[in-house]
């Protein structure tokens, strides 16, 4: 799996890329990331990559023509052949947002070439040209796609075999499949008991069953009070047993 990343700042993804759990996909080579600067593309000595909107206005936009070189750049190096090429992804407010299957499609690819805009954003003529994709992380703006990029990278990485301590780990992550697609329960570890609040009981226990029922219906409380959307899809799923159903019937007045 292979990233390329064109960023006008490519040294904040050094310490990004060499920290973290993650850092095993990247230095193994299992997800490959390499950086690419639009101003190493550039002409003249100063290696403009932005002007003055046309129309007038706020802020710089990212010219076209360094942008273009730089993917002719990338194309040559990855030697692709027209029908298996990269998809080029700009980070954008416009573009779907990124949820957890997004993340598990592109987890399954052979990467992408990411572009992190800048400045009042990309000029639209490259977009055009050249961008298969658009992903926003949400409804607000960020100075650039490079954070944006590394959400995607770090997502991306730690579903690669191997690259968590515990294989199985994800898939109890919220959002995840194998949880219906609900919240995570909370988790507790030592002391049993911290600034007079003890750990709950049935985490004590030892009985696996118990255990289970109260993860379960704490995944189901906590989605319920907070991200109820996620619990009407599960239920529109088939996915809520009747149990579930008469543990939130129960808490209603709580939720």
């Amino acid at each position: 799996m292979r990233f390329d990343v064109i960023t006008l700042f490519p040294e904040l993804f050094e310490p990004f890329l060499a920290s973290g759990v993650t850092r095993r996909a990247y230095a193994s080579g299992q997800v490959e990331v390499r950086l690419w600067n639009p101003r190493d593309h550039a002409e003249g000595n100063y290696r403009r990559v932005d002007d003055r909107p046309f129309g007038g206005g706020p802020g710089m936009v990212m010219l076209a023509e360094p942008l273009a070189r730089c993917l002719a750049a990338i194309r040559a190096d990855r030697a692709e052949a027209q029908q298996a090429r990269a998809p080029l992804v700009l980070f954008s407010p416009i573009g779907r947002r990124l949820d957890h299957a997004a993340v598990q499609d592109w987890s399954a690819g052979a990467g992408a070439i990411l572009l992190c805009g800048r400045y009042e954003g990309v000029d639209q003529r490259f977009i055009d040209a050249y961008v298969d994709a658009q992903i926003s992380l949400g409804d607000f703006v960020l100075s650039g796609g490079e954070i944006a990029a590394m959400a995607l990278l770090d997502a991306v990485a730690r579903l690669q075999p191997g690259v968590l301590h515990d294989e199985g780990s994800h898939q109890l992550d919220s959002f995840n499949p194998a949880l219906d697609g609900l919240l995570d329960c909370p988790h507790y570890t030592r002391p049993e008991e911290w600034a007079g609040r003890a750990v709950p009981a049935p985490l004590l226990s030892g009985h696996h069953a118990q255990i289970e029922r109260w993860r379960r219906d704490q995944r189901l409380l906590i989605t319920a009070r907070h991200r109820p959307d996620l619990l009407q899809a599960a239920r529109e799923r088939g996915q809520l047993t009747r149990a579930d159903e008469a543990l939130l019937a129960q808490n209603a007045s709580l939720l």
